[in-house]
């Protein structure tokens, strides 16, 4: 009796950490068309079937400046928040597969008008910067501007904020990171040398950061580390040993979910859950990580734009 009513508090602790956006209702049926899901039995004949089609996530870093945690890890004393990092994670049909696709911050676009959650809708604006749309409509705008500038509809929405982040890195005892050049940023307190580096959560946010002090200081040199962080963290997951160790496996969901938000679709445990059965195929070595292909702006050289028709070609491949 003790143990089922721990288990239950539990539950009902995680699926109370996760936030979540009704974005299905938000952006109606103005939106690329949805791909196929085909359900497929896996596993023990009386398991719920998982889907295997292809899928399309769009997962956000937020660098958000309401919850004090994240205020001590650098998100800033001001209101709001900030889209930092975007990547639009495609799922191949089977789901053994994925590629990672990076969305420069500083990406020129023409941002749709997107409805507010207060009534009314924001305007459409021309030559925007990209992480400008979840600023001024969060979630919503953020997606429906992917959607725009890739014509891919996005399946679902992950959300990680600051503390959420370094609190899972921790949970998992820390992630083993390369660099193949010294790094010395004073705006993100990160002072590493070239080489192999086990970081702590604290350690691993600045490194996702940080962009003063590696290459030309853009954002395009971030990306790259953050890339290699995705890859660190999923060959990470996969040999911790999560479902032979419930302490841990509760610390690790805990700190997933406390620093989430989702779209509807994935706001409780067991859709997640479910999610993440799906993907127990996609191992670090399958993963491939790219960069939408950009070219400098003509209009101000400290920002840039989708280079074409490279671009184009990228976000079709992944249709």
């Amino acid at each position: 009796m003790l143990g089922a009513a721990a288990a239950g508090w539990a539950y009902r602790h995680l699926n109370g950490n996760i936030e979540s956006v009704d974005i299905n209702g938000a952006l109606g049926d103005d939106r690329p068309a949805r791909a196929v899901v085909t359900p497929a039995a896996t596993g023990p004949a009386d398991a719920s079937p998982l889907p295997t089609g292809s899928l399309n996530l769009l997962v956000l870093g937020s660098d958000s400046r309401e919850g004090a945690a994240d205020r001590e890890l650098g998100g800033g004393d001001g209101s709001g928040a900030r889209s930092d990092t975007a990547m639009v994670v495609h799922i191949d049909a089977g789901r053994t597969k994925a590629t990672v696709v990076s969305i420069p911050r500083d990406t020129l676009v023409t941002r749709p008008s997107c409805p507010l959650a207060s009534g009314g809708t924001t305007a459409v604006a021309h030559g925007a910067m990209f992480n400008s749309a979840y600023a001024v409509g969060g979630p919503v705008c953020a997606v429906k501007s992917v959607e725009s500038l890739t014509g891919i509809r996005m399946d679902h929405y992950l959300e990680v904020d600051f503390s959420g982040f370094a609190r899972l890195v921790d949970a998992l005892g820390g992630v083993d990171v390369t660099t193949g050049q010294d790094i010395d940023d004073d705006k993100s307190h990160l002072h590493l040398k070239a080489g192999t580096h086990h970081l702590d959560g604290r350690q691993a946010l600045a490194l996702a950061r940080t962009r003063h002090g590696i290459g030309d200081g853009s954002d395009l040199g971030r990306i790259g580390l953050q890339q290699a962080l995705v890859k660190d963290l999923v060959e990470q997951l996969s040999g911790a040993g999560l479902l032979t160790d419930p302490a841990r496996l509760y610390e690790v969901a805990d700190a997933v979910t406390s620093g989430l938000t989702t779209d509807t679709g994935l706001d409780s445990l067991g859709e997640l859950t479910s999610l993440g059965r799906s993907l127990r195929g996609v191992t670090a070595d399958r993963v491939r990580t790219v960069t939408m292909p950009v070219v400098t702006a003509p209009s101000d050289p400290d920002r840039v734009i989708p280079e074409e028709p490279a671009a184009g070609r990228l976000w079709s491949s992944l249709r």
